[in-house]
């Protein structure tokens, strides 16, 4: 990989149904991510992903690429909920290659264009 150079990954529509499998496989009950009542009761319209689940589908980016144990650094910030029936993209950027290990910026972003995750990994070179 060169500076410059672009990974991505379609992750599938998040639909209610991933959603109760993510808070059950995650432990991370938080009614907001399963629950439409519970939303609307704090103004909330509909629910949305948890945002791990969002960094789960990042992971993949990176471990289609190379090897889990080739990842040095991997960091994110949330930015922007990812609401349910959305298709996230992630992507990650070469920022620059040294000493044998590739530096990246990650996003995870919406259809729209709105960035709901930002981020960055270290690898070794593959």
């Amino acid at each position: 990989m060169r500076t410059g150079d672009i990974l991505t990954l379609k992750a599938p529509k998040v639909t209610r149904t991933a959603l109760a499998l993510y808070a059950g496989a995650s432990g991370d009950h938080n009614p907001v991510h399963i629950d439409i009542d519970a939303c609307r009761a704090v103004g909330i319209e509909d629910v949305f992903a948890h945002g791990m689940l969002s960094m789960a589908y990042l992971g993949r980016l990176l471990t289609d690429w190379v090897p889990q144990e080739r990842i040095r650094s991997f960091s994110v910030r949330f930015s922007a909920i990812t609401p349910v029936n959305a298709t996230p993209v992630c992507a990650g950027t070469v920022t620059r290659t040294e000493g044998g290990l590739v530096h990246l910026d990650l996003t995870v972003s919406l259809p729209d264009g709105t960035v709901t995750l930002r981020g960055s990994a270290t690898v070794t070179a593959p």
